[in-house]
């Protein structure tokens, strides 16, 4: 699947093109991949902008980037043989010939969506946003935004280890049911049915210590109103913004920072690459022990990923987004 034009506002599926490719036999050192699972992410659609951003945008024709789950069928490289499932970034592809240094085996007993969402990307981006950006304490009130998304979910529970309380906001009533069912939030706010502002001055009566942020926009100005003493702001995504073609104007309220001594921090993950291990072993085990409970949303059909991707960016799912390629 390729990008065939640069998105303007909303994708389209006429912005996306299946092409078919002549497959390469490996090389040396290379291996033949069979795609299982392929990732859908927010950050893709700024892979689709010419903006000026952290990673170099996708040019026309491209493959679409991301996380893959697949088979090897063909192995010249001593680490890896026929029948192994493994993770690396293979793009929205049925087949890839790929170095094997680009490769990772997904463990024995471990789905195949898990190495995509809590043993994967996902899973670490909630582990060290949370942990060493937001670094909460026992006690503290965290709040997540998209917080029944594939970050927001895991995000939650690794707060709730951490003996904190915590706030998720989530569109809708099954999301923001979902919240409590299955992730263990504290309270769930509904910000499409609800007073978010009312909701979130009764749910933290105390301030905010940790806003892990997926959305920006109005959800981040609101809470940044009830922040508290030396609070952290944790900038993960900014999925409410991703389709504009000109910024959104809204209150001009980062001088809060000054007033609560607050502070707000981006991240990436290649930034803690050489942490990974620590982290997968840590996630592994509070999965194995049942302390972290996962939802994927998966799509059939390589052909369908573009609509899938546009239903993420619409909110449309029910945890990560997954294309079972088929």
């Amino acid at each position: 699947m390729t990008l065939k034009r640069r998105p303007q506002g909303e994708p389209k599926q006429e912005d996306f093109e299946l092409v078919e490719n002549e497959l390469s036999e490996p090389g040396p050192g290379e291996v033949l991949v069979r795609s299982l699972l392929l990732s859908v992410d927010p950050y893709q659609r700024g892979r689709m902008s010419e903006a000026r951003s952290y990673a170099k945008a996708l040019e026309l024709g491209e493959t679409i980037i991301s996380q893959t789950v697949g088979e090897v069928l063909e192995s010249n490289h001593p680490r890896f043989t026929p029948g192994d499932v493994v993770v690396g970034q293979l793009g929205w592809t049925e087949y890839a010939v790929v170095p094997a240094h680009q490769l990772r085996r997904v463990p024995d007993g471990v789905p195949p969506a898990a190495a995509l969402h809590v043993l994967g990307t996902t899973g670490l981006t909630a582990y060290f946003g949370l942990l060493d950006v937001g670094r909460p304490k026992p006690g503290d009130t965290v709040v997540v935004s998209g917080a029944a998304g594939a970050v927001g979910q895991l995000v939650g529970q690794i707060a709730k280890l951490m003996s904190c309380r915590t706030v998720g906001i989530a569109g809708g009533p099954e999301k923001a049911k979902d919240l409590a069912d299955l992730y263990r939030y504290d309270v769930g706010i509904d910000y499409k049915g609800q007073d978010v502002d009312a909701a979130l001055k009764e749910a933290c009566p105390d301030g905010v210590d940790v806003y892990f942020d997926n959305v920006g926009g109005q959800i981040t100005d609101l809470v940044l109103l009830r922040l508290a003493l030396h609070a952290r702001v944790v900038i993960c995504g900014q999925i409410s913004q991703y389709n504009n073609q000109q910024p959104e104007l809204g209150p001009r309220n980062l001088g809060l920072l000054i007033v609560y001594r607050a502070r707000m921090e981006g991240f990436l993950i290649p930034d803690y690459a050489h942490r990974f291990e620590e982290a997968l072993t840590r996630l592994g085990r509070w999965l194995a022990e049942g302390k972290l409970t996962h939802r994927e949303h998966v799509t059939e059909g390589i052909e369908n990923a573009p609509r899938a991707f546009i239903g993420m960016l619409r909110g449309e799912n029910r945890g990560k987004t997954l294309v079972r390629v088929t």
